[in-house]
């Protein structure tokens, strides 16, 4: 199946039968990231009464209960309910789940000991005029794909590099860090916040960008060139601030 985008005044067609999944899954023979000293997600047989979810135990059907964390046990998407008082789900955003995305490669740089993406890194790059923008860091090593993160002071985003994202006028991030904020900054989450235009010392939604997503703990394989690509952001109806997703990449093939 083939569709046609139109950007820019040029006409693209996209392949649907060819994609690049972004995602990390959980449970065996998965990925499994860890990030936040999370505990790793577990997938069980349920067990009510003499019935058993498995069938290599005897069971009629298999029936497994899933215990996760989105922020810890795989690619995720949150929304501006992470940080606020009330509940807000991911599921209450209104955005296009097929939209167009820019993928960028960013090298890290080193301050005052983090690796960190900052405005430096981001200054030269043109940023285009569509709704998701998807990071690759430098070094891209296969690594990422099952590191486990905790006590490690994995890579983020610094606030000018957050607010310069913000501007460029992107309502979805994606990104291969556990988080866009350091591990470990008492709480301030401030480049999150930043991206939800929620200010410090609030949970006053009142002029947040309630419709912004940010993705995290994706892995963008080098085979994926720096370009422009149809974004597919799969999300499960779960009702929670944090859902696991899948992120898939179409190219475009101009016409």
């Amino acid at each position: 199946m083939k569709l046609n985008v139109e950007y820019k005044d040029k006409n693209y067609s996209v392949d649907l039968n060819h994609f690049h999944s972004l995602a990390l899954g959980f449970g065996p023979g998965a990925e499994n990231p860890n990030a936040f000293y999370i505990n790793p997600a577990q997938i069980v047989p349920i067990r009510v009464g003499d019935f058993v979810g498995s069938v290599a135990e005897g069971g009629s059907a298999n029936c497994e209960v899933v215990t996760y964390c989105a922020h810890g046990n795989g690619t995720h998407t949150e929304c501006v309910g992470h940080i606020a008082k009330d509940r807000v789900h991911v599921s209450e955003c209104t955005f296009n789940p097929n939209m167009l995305a820019q993928v960028i490669s960013v090298e890290l740089v080193n301050k005052e000991g983090d690796w960190v993406i900052d405005s430096e890194c981001l200054k030269d790059i043109s940023f285009e005029s569509v709704p998701a923008l998807v990071i690759r860091s430098l070094p891209n090593t296969a690594d990422k794909k099952n590191r486990i993160w905790s006590g490690n002071n994995p890579p983020y985003f610094t606030v000018d590099a957050m607010k310069m994202i913000v501007d460029a006028g992107f309502s979805q991030l994606l990104t291969d860090f556990p988080s866009v904020d350091r591990e470990e900054d008492s709480g301030a989450l401030a480049a999150h916040r930043v991206w939800w235009s929620v200010p410090q010392g609030t949970t006053d939604l009142s002029s947040a960008r309630r419709d912004a997503c940010i993705t995290e703990l994706i892995f963008v394989s080098d085979s994926v060139k720096d370009g422009l690509y149809l974004l597919q952001l799969i999300l499960p109806k779960i009702h929670s601030d944090a859902v696991p997703s899948n992120p898939l990449l179409y190219s475009l093939i101009e016409s």
